[in-house]
């Protein structure tokens, strides 16, 4: 939902609330001004004008980290830090589908490939590495989200008459998806994980910026016409990070 940009990711130890205490950087060709973000489990997020800086990224950051380390102390409240364990199963709320996960004895090789039979997915190769696990679940994720977004996406611009050249599939940490002045939607895969109404909105808030390529008031107006609770949604959207599990990575 944003237009994301470069991102630098900045990392140190854990801070006493048992997230990490640092923070990644992007730029963002619209921002004015810097700003921060923290997202439910932790993650520090700085949005910044493009060319901005290092050393005015971290003075900006240590002038705000008082209110950093308060908003973080909220969330630790209500979420508190999970630890990393690979899935036994991945229910993915958008399709209204549960998917057993199954591990193989490790075997030789650099990579775990996967391969799906019903609703079970088989992992094989180098099952005993969190690392190469992640990656082809990452990689099955996106997958399944080309397949069923994809015509989901092509009914909903035929209903609206709002055009796109083509969708991509992409594990975004920032936004939820986008679409270029060259008419290509990026749909982040973890949107499998949401409800399908709030999955549905994405589709249709990205489909809106064929005419309007801003969030300007007659940007609203369109997506009004075409879903009148946009409001809501998009409130639960921007809040529903805490849906992606840990162990994808993303949050």
């Amino acid at each position: 939902m944003e237009l994301a940009a470069r991102q630098l990711a900045l990392f140190c130890d854990d801070d006493e609330t048992g997230y990490r205490s640092g923070f990644s950087v992007r730029e963002n060709s619209r921002a004015r001004r810097l700003s921060i973000k923290v997202f439910p489990r932790g993650r520090v997020e700085v949005v910044v004008p493009r060319r901005t800086r290092p050393e005015v990224v971290q003075a900006f950051v240590r002038e705000h980290q008082d209110w950093i380390s308060q908003a973080r102390a909220s969330f630790a409240v209500l979420h508190p830090p999970q630890p990393f364990r690979l899935p036994d199963a991945v229910e993915l709320a958008a399709i209204g589908q549960r998917f057993s996960i199954r591990y193989e004895r490790p075997s030789a090789g650099k990579s775990v490939r996967y391969r799906c039979h019903a609703n079970n997915v088989f992992l094989s190769g180098r099952t005993d590495d969190d690392r190469l696990c992640v990656a082809a679940l990452r990689r099955w994720l996106a997958a399944v989200a080309r397949q069923e977004f994809a015509p989901r996406l092509a009914a909903l611009s035929t209903a609206t008459q709002n055009p796109y050249k083509r969708m991509q599939v992409r594990g975004q940490r920032t936004c939820w998806g986008s679409h270029s002045s060259s008419g290509t939607i990026s749909i982040n895969y973890c949107l499998l994980f949401l409800e399908p109404g709030i999955a549905r909105y994405l589709m249709l808030h990205e489909l809106c910026h064929a005419h309007h390529m801003n969030h300007s008031g007659r940007f609203w107006k369109l997506v009004g016409q075409f879903e009148p609770d946009y409001r809501r949604l998009d409130r639960a959207l921007s809040n529903s990070w805490e849906m992606v599990p840990v162990w994808v990575g993303i949050n």
